[in-house]
């Protein structure tokens, strides 16, 4: 031991005898008096045993306290973890539900495709499983994504209802594509007999009503691709509708006329006249046929007709079968085209045995000469209308 500590030691115990001086306690009892002696040792032993005691109380106390801050600190640990389980818990939950909603979207919307096919073109089969890539498929995945995407980046497995959702998009913008040039034939075929598509479909809109029935899927079962096709599909069958419904089948069997439409002298007085209609020769009690589908809407006399019948077609359209012998219709009655509705005769202002036929659209005649001599063309996409109408009849 170095000089100093010594020095240090020796100075420490002097300090303490100095506090622990050798101590003596008088007691009085029964009148004779005790002393007790407390010498210095056993001062210091005291004080040791206090001082240990006292030490050791505190190192006690630290243990517990570092005890119950490393308890402390493994309960934040474990509710740290318990939160990021939850939190996992829940994002697993909202995956859960963004794949059902997603799922439920496409489903709802693929029906909606499957009715919108159905109804104008008989049952979908394969066709949109098996809808060709094309030009449009850049701008339909991009286009009205909106909320689905934000779905579908919250649930990452949903990858594969994307491609889904993709491809339905793909398939009504085509399918849309087709449509539409489709309708552009039909407009086209109308226009070559005079009338405009355009007045027809906006006389039709005027026409329309029934009872509010919300749609029953929510915005993303609709997208913008949907209700595109769902509006061409509509164009589409009311310009083909409208196209069956112009009458341009032969209202009866002579192939050739005793009159036109337009100037002429009259028969009677030989003064230049208006003739509304075209005449048509041939025998007493010749078949007289709808050149259109449509309902007949008058059967009876008029001034200067005679026996007349009257088939309304929609749109403004009606035509007119004059001078009959006789009558095969009723008011009310639906007929298709080539429909027997009258017989042939001469009523009415009268040279002879003909069929007088007229055209009028909105009350006004006009030339029915076109409508008889519709191009082959023409005839084709009515033909193609007349079979898809049809089989989707066939098939609803």
């Amino acid at each position: 031991m170095s000089q100093r500590k010594k020095k240090g030691v020796a100075t420490l115990w002097a300090r303490l005898s100095a506090l622990c001086p050798e101590r003596e306690i008088f007691l009085r009892s029964g009148g004779q008096v005790k002393f007790i002696r407390i010498s210095k040792r056993a001062q210091l032993m005291a004080l040791g045993i206090l001082s240990t005691g006292l030490v050791g109380w505190g190192a006690v106390t630290v243990s517990m306290l570092a005890s119950s801050a490393a308890v402390a600190h493994d309960r934040a640990m474990l509710d740290a973890k318990g939160a990021a389980v939850a939190s996992k818990a829940r994002k697993v939950d909202g995956y859960r539900k963004s794949v059902n909603d997603l799922a439920h979207d496409l489903e709802a919307r693929q029906d909606f495709i499957d009715d919108l096919y159905k109804t104008h073109f008989g049952e979908p089969g394969d066709a949109a499983a098996n809808a060709p890539v094309g030009k449009a498929d850049a701008a339909t995945e991009k286009a009205g994504q909106g909320k689905l995407d934000a779905k579908i980046s919250m649930a990452p497995e949903a990858a594969p209802l994307m491609q889904v959702d993709a491809r339905q998009r793909r398939f009504a913008a085509l399918l849309t594509s087709a449509v539409e040039a489709r309708t552009q034939k039909a407009a086209a075929a109308i226009r070559s007999f005079g009338l405009n598509p355009d007045a027809l479909a906006r006389n039709a809109a005027r026409a329309q009503g029934g009872p509010f029935v919300p749609w029953h899927g929510d915005e993303d079962a609709m997208p913008a691709e949907l209700e595109r096709l769902a509006t061409a599909l509509s164009h589409m069958e009311f310009l083909e509708t409208s196209l069956l419904r112009i009458p341009s089948g032969q209202p009866t069997g002579t192939p050739m006329l005793s009159s036109s439409y337009g100037y002429r002298r009259d028969p009677f007085n030989g003064h230049a006249a208006f003739h509304a209609g075209l005449d048509f020769p041939g025998r007493y009690g010749q078949p007289i046929l709808a050149a259109a589908p449509g309902k007949v809407s008058y059967v009876g006399q008029r001034s200067g007709y005679g026996n007349v019948v009257e088939v309304t077609h929609g749109n403004g359209i009606m035509t007119r079968y004059a001078h009959l012998s006789g009558y095969n219709a009723r008011v009310g009655q639906q007929v298709a085209r080539g429909d027997q509705i009258a017989r042939m005769g001469s009523t009415g202002r009268s040279t002879g045995t003909h069929l007088h036929f007229e055209v009028r659209v909105n009350g006004d005649p006009i030339n029915p000469r076109r409508f008889l001599e519709a191009r082959k063309d023409v005839l084709q996409v009515q033909q193609i209308a007349t079979a898809r109408l049809a089989d989707v009849g066939n098939r609803g």
